[in-house]
């Protein structure tokens, strides 16, 4: 059995409740293929009282023949009479079966939970009253619940309005491996693998560790990305529509939002999103933009010094974005896709962003390394406002002890090189940068580079932080 990788804080919420001498409500969601299913197998070694996984895109009657034979296969001394009607008949069914098990605590597990909840369904309802009348008065229940559909696992669990409003004992929001955890994990597969390709492999399928697993350690970095994305069965060709129809039910139109928002790498407004998708501003966009964000597909930010209404919506899944700008349109019975397009403007154009995005998903060692791990400070991006090709600025680092790190992010196969020219840009950026947003603090010019830079005349009393990859490697 391949070593379990990470997942050291959600492990130890597991042992604590499993010690709290009551019964337990856990609701565990993220992004599909982040690894729910195997982290909640893991804990438990599949010791399970009652293991179930919803059945996605079937009906309300096909659901409960799963639920009965799924209940009868536990159960095989006593047959049960009937397959259910309804959801309350089938939890009490369940009630029966755990009131004579022998466990001494009894963990249930329901996997895909929000595939149970189809139309016209009595499902939460009846799992309110399971949990309400019955498994909430016991000190023996661990009732654990699993889903993709993090959108339907917040609004219909943990911020339902009903019987269930504060019943959810825990909740674990499943994040993607960051660099040291998916390090460990393709170490494990092909310790041959330097950190620059393990960053490139990052770049293309993110810490989601159902496409980490799929690294073959007889393949280098470039090689595995032809074999994963772009061979006619390749995993990663065939993805994108599964992803999102297994998450949403009317998946076009998030498609279409997802495709009007990866047109522009630093993001687009509502009024953009609009104006690209098609989709009416009204509340269904908003319904979308929320599914969206949630599943972590995307996020919102504001820039520096702009208000709520300013907000942006940036494509943050790289999958997603690498989909898109590759995979899509690419040929494939071309066995060189991949190494054919590494030396061009539109590969240039992806790394470069892409390297940025893992950047911000590891401020917190960016932060670590600038020595202020205690300082209260926020991040953003920025861009002035004097014209569409103003000045811009990937990371923003604004401290609560008078100074903001102005980050800059390069993607390079070798030590990066400050030229007179770029210098000159840079020392531009802080002066527009002070004149627009009017700061009085200390403005501290960091670079983030692959391979840190050369130590030159031009970036000699203009770079105050020379940061490389090995930082973004470290635990948190």
């Amino acid at each position: 059995m391949q070593q379990f990788i990470g997942r050291k804080r959600e492990q130890q919420i597991f042992k604590r409740l499993l010690k709290s001498g009551q019964s337990e409500f856990v609701a565990v969601y993220g992004r599909r293929r982040v690894g729910k299913t195997e982290l909640v197998r893991q804990v438990f070694d599949n010791q399970f009282t009652f293991q179930i996984t919803a059945i996605a895109n079937v009906t309300k009657a096909q659901q409960l023949l799963n639920f009965y034979t799924t209940l009868q296969e536990y159960q095989k001394e006593k047959p049960l009479k009937s397959i259910p009607k309804n959801w309350f008949l089938a939890f009490r069914q369940l009630i029966d079966f755990l009131e004579a098990s022998k466990d001494k605590q009894k963990v249930i597990f329901l996997d895909e939970l929000p595939w149970f909840d189809n139309q016209k369904s009595d499902f939460i309802p009846s799992l309110e009253h399971f949990w309400n009348s019955w498994a909430a008065a016991r000190d023996d229940v661990i009732l654990v619940v699993c889903g993709s559909a993090a959108s339907w696992i917040i609004n219909k669990l943990i911020n339902h309005k009903g019987g269930l409003h504060n019943r959810i004992t825990e909740r674990i929001k499943l994040e993607p491996f960051t660099l040291y955890e998916a390090e460990q994990l393709l170490k494990l597969k092909n310790p041959a693998l330097t950190r620059y390709q393990i960053i490139q492999l990052y770049m293309v399928m993110g810490g989601i560790p159902f496409y980490l697993n799929r690294i073959s350690p007889d393949y280098s970095a470039m090689q595995n990305i032809e074999q994963i994305a772009f061979a006619a069965d390749g995993l990663l060709r065939l993805e994108f529509d599964n992803l999102f129809r297994a998450l949403f039910s009317k998946a076009e139109r998030h498609i279409a939002v997802v495709r009007a928002i990866a047109q522009k790498t630093k993001g687009l407004t509502r009024t953009e999103i609009i104006r690209h998708s098609k989709i009416p501003n009204n509340g269904t966009l908003t319904g979308i933009l929320d599914e969206l964000e949630k599943s972590g597909f995307i996020r919102r930010y504001n820039p520096f010094n702009k208000k709520k209404q300013n907000s942006l919506y940036q494509l943050i899944d790289f999958y997603t974005l690498f989909y898109l700008r590759f995979i899509e349109h690419s040929d494939p019975g071309d066995l060189y896709n991949w190494s054919n397009a590494t030396d061009t403007p539109a590969y240039r154009a992806w790394s470069g962003y892409a390297f940025e995005q893992i950047c911000l998903y590891h401020v917190q060692q960016i932060k670590n390394a600038l020595g202020i791990r205690g300082v209260i400070s926020r991040t953003f991006s920025w861009k002035s406002g004097q014209s569409e090709k103003g000045a811009q600025i990937d990371l923003i680092i604004d401290r609560r002890d008078q100074v903001i790190n102005l980050c800059e992010i390069k993607f390079s196969i070798e030590p990066y090189t400050i030229t007179k020219s770029y210098a000159q840009q840079l020392r531009q950026k802080i002066a527009v940068f002070r004149v627009e947003t009017g700061t009085k603090k200390a403005i501290f010019m960091t670079m983030i580079t692959t391979y840190g830079l050369n130590q030159n005349m031009h970036s000699k009393g203009l770079i105050q932080n020379d940061l490389n990859m090995e930082i973004l490697f470290e635990m948190e």
